[in-house]
């Protein structure tokens, strides 16, 4: 339930901001314990073989794993990366596997033999992508003092968490701009409809176009938007720059009839005090808009979660094997009493969706808006490997209260009520609309 570090796939780089380890031994993976190194060798072949070793030690299925999967899949993109590169060796080949994890990996680096950096890369990545866990990830940080960097385009319909949603319906939109970012100063706004990224359509068979990802990955990206309020279609070009770092804040604002509404942009260190802060008058009801809360810290869930019941399981944290830990409401938080609604949308993804979850099975509040994102695999703890770069690697898989799997299915709502692009350009919020007058 870790936030993903690049708070969306939309901006290009970013810092680390988890702490890690200076050194790690030569042998193994190292959990994440203080500030990085300001310098790291290359990818090696052994930096592959620690984050080989670390999905089969660490990972939550990584005991039932078969190692020759990993490695078949870290082969394929090896060479793969040296073809596009016009760099491939003759008579490179993947070594006869048996299963056996240090047998096979032996006969693996045999033929990389010293290993050519960026392949090595792409083979960790494919490696970690073959888990296809949505909380399993290879970072390489930035270094300390590089901030973020971008177009500023960070929020789109189609986002589904960190990926695209594949139930996405067009049109495609935009709904967030970083003030001061590129596209801000383009006369980008929310609601502004992508017709073309790159001269490629938004949409492909009915389903968002895989390759807008690699599009906005770019330094430039060239975008036809669509204006919903005039029809009016133009022609941006969008270079990506650094980008200020968006301090993570509660906003609150008292609404009539004793009616408060708060928006929680992720679950980070402290947010739920900062929550409750807002909350001392102990109102009537309470608006929680999580839209667009790409999750953070279990703990922060479990503490907000307490100043509406106690006493409560708020989730299930299962090993492979053995019994599931519950979770339970923080019940050091006195009770406010007020009434609930809490927003949602398919960005609400992580730990947002595990306090979704909690309030929906434990009748805390009413849920409304669109079916959470559905990436909520579990924890990930971080690793780091001898590079500088870093495995995150659920450890444990998280189930709601009920005990029902979440992750890749979301949390459904209790009254439908999607913004769309003409909303987003005139102001209108049919969540908060439907909150009100269930209020």
């Amino acid at each position: 339930m870790i936030k993903t570090l690049c708070a969306t796939v939309l901006l290009v780089t970013c810092a680390l901001s988890t702490p890690v380890a200076a050194t790690a031994p030569a042998d193994a993976c190292t959990p994440i314990t203080a500030p990085p190194p300001q310098t790291a060798p290359p990818t090696s072949v052994n930096t592959l073989r620690q984050a080989y070793s670390c999905v089969l030690d660490h990972y939550y299925g990584g005991p039932e794993m078969d190692p020759r999967a990993l490695l078949k899949s870290a082969f394929a993109a090896y060479t793969q990366d040296l073809m596009r590169r016009e760099a491939d060796r003759p008579g490179l080949r993947l070594p006869a596997l048996t299963g056996n994890r240090d047998t096979d990996w032996a006969a693996f680096a045999r033929v990389l033999g010293t290993g050519d950096p960026a392949a090595l890369r792409a083979a960790i990545n494919a490696m970690v992508a073959g888990l296809h866990d949505n909380h399993a990830r290879w970072i390489k940080p930035a270094p300390p003092s590089e901030g973020p960097t971008g177009t500023g385009i960070v929020g789109v319909s189609a986002q589904q968490g960190p990926r695209f949603d594949p139930a996405a319906r067009p049109p495609m939109f935009i709904t967030r701009v970083l003030p001061g970012s590129p596209a801000a100063k383009a006369g980008v706004r929310p609601g502004d409809i992508m017709v073309r990224v790159n001269g490629m359509p938004a949409f492909v068979g009915g389903a968002p176009n895989p390759a807008l990802l690699d599009a906005f990955a770019g330094s430039t990206i060239r975008l036809t938007l669509k204006r919903p309020t005039t029809g009016r279609t133009r022609v941006v070009e969008l270079r990506a720059a650094p980008i200020s770092r968006q301090r993570e804040a509660v906003t609150s604002k008292r609404l009539a009839n004793g009616v408060t509404y708060v928006q929680l942009p992720g679950f980070f260190q402290g947010a739920a005090d900062q929550v409750l802060a807002t909350l001392r008058d102990k109102p009537r009801a309470v608006v929680l808009d999580l839209r667009g809360n790409g999750g953070g810290s279990p703990r922060e869930v479990t503490r907000l979660l307490g100043a509406f019941a106690h006493g409560t399981v708020t989730s299930y944290f299962c090993p492979l094997t053995g019994e599931c830990a519950p979770n339970q409401t923080d019940d050091s938080v006195p009770l406010l009493g007020s009434r609930l609604v809490v927003l949602t949308d398919r960005g609400c993804a992580s730990a947002c969706e595990d306090f979704s979850a909690a309030v929906r099975d434990n009748d805390l509040g009413v849920l409304v808006g669109t079916r959470t994102g559905g990436a909520v695999s579990g924890p990930a703890e971080p690793y780091l490997l001898d590079d500088g770069s870093v495995l995150l690697l659920p450890r444990v898989r998280h189930l709601g209260p009920a005990r029902e799997i979440i992750d890749t299915i979301g949390v459904p709502v209790d009254h439908y009520a999607p913004m769309t692009a003409l909303d987003l350009a005139t102001g209108r919020d049919p969540g908060l609309a439907k909150a009100l007058a269930l209020l």
